[in-house]
């Protein structure tokens, strides 16, 4: 488990007075004010954050120290963190993110299947997708109590029973 974790990115900016693009990972997209003040990954800089409204595939947001378009576009592609301790407890059966990257993925039967490269969204459920052994290809795994029954993030490894000619 990492020390920070990633919970938006800033998409470039929103208008001409220093407004940027904010695209929030937490669950509730404008609660990653809630988490300020936010920081760049290697802790160099930080920022408060107004929300200002919510815009298309993203919100539109206030950052200390971005006080024109020059400013809010070279912020474009920044990542923003915020210490793991800010972060609120989950319930047994939801994770952070952070927590599943780089865990092994092994089949009921132990065989490893490879291991969480990320989690994609697509809208629905959420997918793993692995980097399996002797595939060229990244494979996508659904993020389903179906599919991943077990996740086990003392022993750093995830379960999973895939539907039928996934891996082959």
């Amino acid at each position: 488990m990492s020390e920070k974790v990633c919970v938006g990115a800033i998409a470039g900016a929103f208008g001409v007075r220093g407004e940027v693009r904010l695209k929030s990972f937490t669950a509730t997209p404008s609660d990653i004010a809630e988490y300020a003040p936010l920081e760049t990954e290697d802790g160099t800089q930080s920022f408060t954050i107004k929300i200002t409204r919510q815009i298309k595939n993203g919100l539109a947001a206030r950052l200390s120290g971005i006080t024109n378009k020059e400013a809010a576009d070279a912020m474009r592609g920044v990542q923003l963190f915020v210490p793991r301790e800010r972060l609120p407890s989950l319930p047994d059966d939801e994770f952070y993110h952070a927590d599943l990257i780089g865990l092994t993925v092994t089949d009921t039967g132990g065989t490893s299947l490879g291991k969480v490269l990320s989690i994609i969204n697509n809208g629905s459920d959420d997918l793993l997708e692995l980097s399996a052994p002797g595939q060229k290809q990244t494979v996508l795994l659904p993020f389903t109590k179906a599919v991943v029954p077990t996740v086990d993030l003392t022993q750093g490894r995830i379960v999973a029973d895939p539907p039928e000619g996934l891996f082959s």
